[in-house]
């Protein structure tokens, strides 16, 4: 099976058996590919005794720890070819990841994108209100995890508001009048953890103001990362934000800015699923064996959509767990997963947190 296969196909619809036999397919091919053209990645599959010539299984292909992407400029095209560089987000003095795309490889990653997310949603683009400023388009220094995320995200909107103004106070006005235009429609909300937590919520319980919107549909991500000890529960959060802006679906999602586009997303049942795009290992921290489904350990993300820079198979700085695999309640296909947080001691990151009062 080929990428342009997988675009065809429901997002969720591959067993665990089928869409391991398309990403080995695709991936071994793409493993090769980098090896040629991208000398680093060549040094770290010698160093492994890594063997290109033979096709490899998901459990087998060479894993890049997330940070050697903040230590190198790793990419597998001509440097004249690069048409955005995406930076991590990070705290001031911390080293970011630095992730070069081509045009191919924005395209893939803005399709896949489109097919993961519009299958809780639907297909018509819906009005968005942004939970962020519109600073972030703005100023260029921005952008990184949460600028593209923000950006990424809008290609699913129209009549696009932010809810927040240039010095990120909540505009009450603006969401008041965006409401009243849209009350006939579903409405879309997009935001970051901690920002939505912090610049929305917990002001609108302040100035004990509440918005009853029909019918909306609200996506987060980033999570709480060292505004840990302003966490709440999933289960928290999403009551509250009903409580203050009306009926509204909250659903979570996760990833990598070094694999963006190939996103897990959450489904009714508190679930991160993985997509025909996508696979997660879990490994044990002290030799980085597979755990079994139901042990905390490491998380590894597999993913068919890096192609100008070696990010296929990275091994993150993320706990988590695997549920199981094709037995989901919601329906969908492959494994499930749950995601316990950062790992003790590895260095503290968050696309929200950075814009944390300076």
């Amino acid at each position: 099976m080929t990428l342009d296969e997988l675009f065809t196909l429901e997002p969720y619809s591959l067993s665990c058996k089928d869409k391991q036999m398309a990403l080995q397919s695709i991936l071994n091919e793409q493993i090769r590919k980098h090896e040629k053209n991208c000398p680093e990645y060549a040094r770290i599959l010698k160093a492994l005794n890594y063997d290109t010539n033979l096709d490899h299984t998901c459990d087998e292909f060479p894993f890049v720890p997330v940070r050697l992407f903040k230590l190198f400029s790793l990419l597998s095209v001509p440097k004249d070819k690069i048409i955005k560089t995406v930076t991590s987000s990070g705290t001031t003095g911390q080293q970011v990841s630095k992730i070069f795309l081509d045009a191919q490889n924005v395209r893939d990653q803005t399709k896949t994108l489109n097919i993961i997310l519009s299958s809780f949603f639907g297909k018509e683009r819906l009005p968005l209100l942004l939970l962020d400023t519109d600073l972030i388009k703005k100023d260029r220094s921005m952008y990184s995890a949460r600028g593209a995320g923000i950006i990424g995200f809008s290609i699913f909107g129209h009549h696009t508001t932010y809810a927040l103004d240039s010095n990120m106070n909540l505009d009450i006005d603006v969401i008041s009048e965006f409401i009243k235009q849209h009350q006939n429609e579903t409405i879309l909300l997009f935001g970051f953890t901690f920002m939505i937590w912090q610049f929305v919520i917990r002001v609108l319980e302040e100035k004990g103001i509440s918005f009853n919107i029909p019918n909306a549909v609200m996506f987060h991500i980033g999570g709480w990362k060292k505004l840990k000890d302003q966490a709440v529960s999933s289960e928290e959060f999403n009551r509250r934000v009903r409580e203050r802006l009306g009926n509204v679906q909250v659903y979570n999602y996760y990833g990598m800015v070094e694999q963006l586009g190939s996103v897990f997303a959450e489904c009714e049942y508190g679930h991160m699923h993985c997509s025909n795009f996508s696979e997660v290992i879990v490994r044990r921290p002290s030799d980085f064996s597979i755990a079994n489904f139901g042990e905390k350990g490491l998380l590894e993300l597999i993913s068919v959509l890096p192609t100008s820079y070696p990010g296929n198979v990275i091994l993150t700085e993320d706990e988590g767990e695997i549920l199981g695999e094709d037995d989901c309640p919601c329906g969908r296909k492959g494994k499930y997963f749950k995601i316990h947080g950062r790992i003790k001691h590895a260095e503290i990151r968050g696309c929200s947190d950075t814009y944390e009062k300076r």
